[in-house]
């Protein structure tokens, strides 16, 4: 069967994808889990030890607090409470924190830094799965062992205000909830204010045990507007009020009750620099955690310095306080300084309970638990505590008593962190069978993509693809005889879970059929190959072409990429990676100019390219059916003065200086967001011009920016398409100015800010009006005489409707970035590529840099913090899932987008019938390498130090890059049948 080398990439992408989500749900596993049942089924307590006495402690110990006030601020950083920010806009809180009776911690956040793992941690004690990053979108409900279950079980009654994940994750829990959606982040007062607004009629009340307020503003300010906005200040000053009336009512309820109350201040997450979270900066997963408690005792002129402690430890001390088993899962260890008041035999009962969970949770996770540090501290520990307790009831109050115990205690607190640490290090349990599986096929896709390009970028652009032969061939069923045995062993003989194993055997057996079948296909073109390799290996001394200068800055900058991937410290600064190709790239093409203006003596002109002959879809070397093998020899020979003769003075001097004015514009674009990790938290132009004080500066950049955007575009849209572009843009700036974002000039101050739905909406009328009309040229095309210019407009209105879609999504700041990309396509079409003639592989590779590149200049990174979800909201007066999911994804791969959109409309204006096919092969090509080398990478450094905070995320983003690849291609692929058909 033949098919199109576009097409053929595209099946072979699509294959791709499923092998990468194949190794995806293998790779992001299930953390350690009890094997206890999850339903929590009621266990008898470990009695407390005893040498040789009885005890009569056998039960869990009564309550410490009789109600719970748990006050979690979304996106509270550690220094907005304990640093100069809480000084100045929380006093209350500081008061309670350096004179009041509580104990103030700074409390770690694992990643992924974001709301719903961290509820979980919060909850369970565990450390939740990588993976939870993507499910936070949609929570489910949580069927781990957790303290709000618990507390129901024991019939506490508990009330739940604010972030609605938390009545996902934990449905008919609350007696009564009012749940606000965490993803409008353009609201950030509303949602709190429906918080507060139950809080004068609830503290009245005493029908409740438990009361949770999430609080979701400053989370919502800190995505909007960043950490430094004037916003963060109010809103901190609003919570402290908050705490006030709290703990104002606590206290005063305590007079009727016999037990204390307890009121907990945490955050989820922190926020990054620039507003986001979800990495594992600093600022991101360091969080305040204070409690509040009249039993804590404090004494005049005792100085509490904040003590680092895990977000994890605070599942055990709301267990242990309001008298409930800890969490089977916790890893995390009671927070002594709550029980340090208590009575040292309470205190050493309380150590035991954490302790005994602690050690069934490592000896159902860790087959050599025996041999754990943190085992064997605690079984010193337990014999330690059984002698005291014999003292004890001997009713022996010497102080041989005092110190054993004292001993005891530290004893405990020694085993519960070493314990704690041992399990946290055994967060996963990898799927290493769905993991291989998931490799194999993309491995077998990337070998048969590369032995397939001396077919697939022949002059014919088709290649050959048996499909019957490998299925009726004996390698096929050896191969799927000898991978359904694996496949029942590992089945058979596994113990743990594998998602493979859990599929039915038809589902199982058509993934086998898969993998056999690509690898007689990988046999069958290796061997091609061969074949068609000795029969040129005749003729080689015929050939005497060479590699350009810019082919093997295309072929090493590739290879050279991918294995910087290998290294955390190039993950995290990959920006780096891409901005040196560009501008190496821009430098490269900077000498094949001059080097064309100024030929040397060895060139023959007969063999030159002349700008007059159009823009050649393939090489000239392919297009030799005789040395079609040798797909990647581009460009070779050198190019006479007459292909630049021919241009005018103007045009020959742009010619000129097209590469210095790209370079130009990736220097200022480095200078405009700051990202990565290493120099992510200095000053650069975007964070002076989205500051308060020069919101004047940034409107008058907005308004030149939009109006190069639409100079830019115009040229080739239909009238009616630039009367759209031209309203859409008024309408961006109309919207921005309506968030708050830039002035009109009769404006001294934004005063009356509104959500700008009305604008968004405007603008998304011109924007599907565009795009419906470039549609619409393009089914045309198929009917009409001169199919080809109306097919040109057709998909170059596509691109302005992406791009009128991208002006209004990016922040206003991020403007010029849209602009410059505009520019440089510009340049490159009309002074680069169709003076010097590149080939389709060529153009395509260079599209894709400056696309990976342009993924950068936006300010994006390989931190999930830098992704803008406040972009999913615009146009929107609630939070509806698909439309948020779209839109956040569009903005944050505006970039890469664009400028695929863009290699489409100018090759389909600019190259021959076969480019489109040429293309489509060579962006899979170039986009499936990076992914199948990551995957091999972090396999084989998956218990690396940094596997969850740098490898993880660049897995997640290279899995969208390849779904980018993916839709790119099937794109190609359809234009490229229009083509045909036309």
């Amino acid at each position: 069967m033949r098919l199109g080398s576009g097409t053929f990439a595209a099946c072979c992408v699509v294959v791709e994808v499923l092998g990468v989500v194949l190794f995806l749900r293998g790779f992001f596993p299930a953390p350690v889990r009890s094997s206890s049942s999850s339903k929590h089924q009621a266990e008898p307590p470990a009695p407390e030890p005893s040498a040789g006495a009885s005890s009569n402690w056998t039960k869990l110990p009564p309550p410490l607090f009789s109600k719970v006030v748990i006050v979690l601020i979304d996106a509270l950083r550690d220094d907005f409470v304990f640093g100069s920010k809480g000084v100045k806009f929380m006093p209350y809180t500081t008061y309670l924190v350096e004179k009041g009776a509580s104990h103030s911690f700074v409390a770690e956040a694992k990643p992924p830094t974001v709301t719903m793992p961290r509820i979980k941690a919060l909850m369970t004690g565990s450390v939740p799965g990588f993976i939870d990053v993507v499910m936070n979108l949609n929570s489910p409900a949580l069927l781990e062992d957790n303290v709000i279950t618990q507390a129901k079980a024991a019939g506490k009654r508990i009330i739940s205000y604010g972030d609605e994940t938390w009545v996902k994750l934990f449905p008919k829990h609350f007696v009564e909830y009012d749940g606000t959606t965490s993803f409008f982040v353009s609201d950030y007062t509303e949602v709190d204010e429906n918080v507060t607004r139950h809080l004068d009629k609830v503290l009245k009340r005493g029908d409740w045990d438990v009361l949770i307020l999430h609080y979701l503003g400053l989370d919502h300010i800190g995505h909007v507007s960043g950490p430094s906005s004037p916003l963060i200040g109010r809103k901190l000053s609003e919570m402290d009020g908050v705490l006030m009336k709290i703990h104002t009512a606590l206290l005063s309820e305590e007079r009727e009750t016999l037990l204390p109350s307890l009121l907990v201040l945490c955050g989820d997450h922190g926020m990054s620099e620039t507003g986001g979270h979800g990495a594992s900066s600093t600022e991101e997963v360091s969080t305040p955690l204070l409690l509040v408690s009249s039993a804590f005792e404090r004494k005049p002129g005792d100085i509490r310095h904040p003590k680092h402690v895990q977000q994890t430890d605070l599942a055990a001390t709301l267990a242990i306080g309001l008298g409930l088993p800890i969490p089977k899962n916790s890893v995390g260890h009671l927070l002594f300084p709550a029980i340090e008041g208590k009575p040292m035999r309470e205190q050493l009962r309380f150590l035991h309970l954490n302790t005994v969970q602690l050690t069934k949770l490592l000896q159902e996770n860790v087959p050599s638990y025996e041999k754990e540090p943190g085992f064997e501290q605690f079984k010193i520990s337990e014999r330690l505590h059984g002698n005291w307790i014999r003292l004890y009831l001997e009713e022996n109050n010497s102080e041989v008593l005092f110190n054993l115990g004292t001993k005891v205690r530290r004893q405990y607190l020694d085993a519960l962190k070493t314990l704690s640490l041992s399990l946290s290090r055994q967060v996963a349990q990898y799927d290493v069978y769905s993991m291989v599986v998931g490799t194999v096929v993309v491995l077998e896709v990337l070998t048969l993509l590369l032995l397939s390009i001396p077919q697939a970028l022949s002059s014919k652009a088709e290649l050959e693809v048996p499909l019957l032969s490998p299925v009726f061939s004996l390698l096929f069923y050896l191969t799927f005889l000898v991978l359904s045995a694996v496949h029942v062993i590992v089945c058979t003989s596994t113990e743990s879970s594998c998602y493979l194993c859990s599929l039915s055997w038809l589902t199982a057996g058509g993934v086998m059929v898969l993998v056999s079948a690509l690898l007689c296909a990988v046999v069958s073109a290796l061997t091609k190959v061969l074949v068609r390799g000795k029969l040129l290996s005749k003729n080689a001394a015929h050939s005497n072409s060479r590699w350009s200068e810019l082919d093997l800055l295309i072929l090493l900058g590739t290879l050279g990429h991918v294995l910087s991937l290998g290294a955390s410290s190039f993950i995290e600064e990959e920006h780096q990676t891409w901005y040196f190709l560009v501008s190496t790239l821009c430098l490269a093409l900077c000498h094949d100019i001059y080097r064309n203006y100024l030929p040397g003596d060895d060139c023959e002109p007969q063999r030159c390219l002349h700008v007059e002959g159009g823009f050649d879809g393939a090489t000239p070397a392919l297009q030799d059916k005789n040395t079609s093998s040798a797909v990647l020899e581009l460009n070779r020979g050198c190019k006479s003065p007459s292909s630049l003769g021919t241009l005018r003075g103007y045009e020959k001097w742009m010619v000129l200086a097209s590469p210095w004015v790209i370079l130009t514009c990736c220097r200022l674009l480095r200078s405009l967001n700051q990202t990565g990790v290493q120099w992510a938290h200095r000053p650069d132009l975007g964070h002076w011009l989205t500051s308060s004080d020069h919101k004047a500066a940034l409107s008058v950049l907005a308004a030149l920016s939009l109006a190069v955007i639409f100079a830019l575009i115009q040229r080739r849209c239909s009238p009616a398409s630039k009367v759209a572009m031209a309203l859409g843009l008024l309408g961006v700036y109309c919207y921005r100015a309506a968030i708050g974002n830039v002035l009109f000039p009769w404006q001294q101050d934004n005063k009356d800010i509104s959500k700008g739905i009305l604008e968004a909406r405007f603008v998304y009328v011109f924007v599907l009006g565009i795009l419906f009309t470039g549609t619409k040229d393009l089914l045309k095309s198929q009917v009409v005489a001169a199919g080809f210019t109306v097919k040109t407009v057709g998909l170059w209105e596509l691109y302005s409707g992406f791009v009128l879609l991208a002006a209004l999504l990016l922040r206003p700041h991020n403007l010029p970035v849209l602009v410059l990309s505009l520019l440089i396509q510009t340049l490159m079409a009309k002074f680069v590529w169709k003076p010097l003639r590149h080939d389709v592989a060529k153009v395509t590779v260079m599209h894709y840099w400056f696309g990976q590149a342009f993924f950068y200049f936006q300010g994006n990174s390989n931190n999930i913090a830098t992704v803008d979800i406040s972009a999913g909201f615009v146009g929107l007066d609630t939070y509806v899932e698909i439309p948020a999911i779209f839109l956040t994804a569009f903005a944050t791969y505006a970039g890469p987008v664009l400028w695929a959109s863009h290699l489409v409309s100018f090759l389909s204006s600019e190259a021959s019938s076969s480019a489109l096919s040429h293309a489509g092969f060579c962006y899979a090509l170039i986009g499936s390498f990076p992914v199948s080398a990551y995957i091999i990478l972090v396999t084989s450094l998956r218990y690396h130090l940094f596997i969850w905070s740098v490898f993880s995320p660049k897995l997640l983003y290279e899995g969208m890059h390849l779904l980018i690849t993916a839709a790119v291609c099937v794109f190609f692929t359809a234009m490229d049948q229009t083509n045909t058909k036309s």
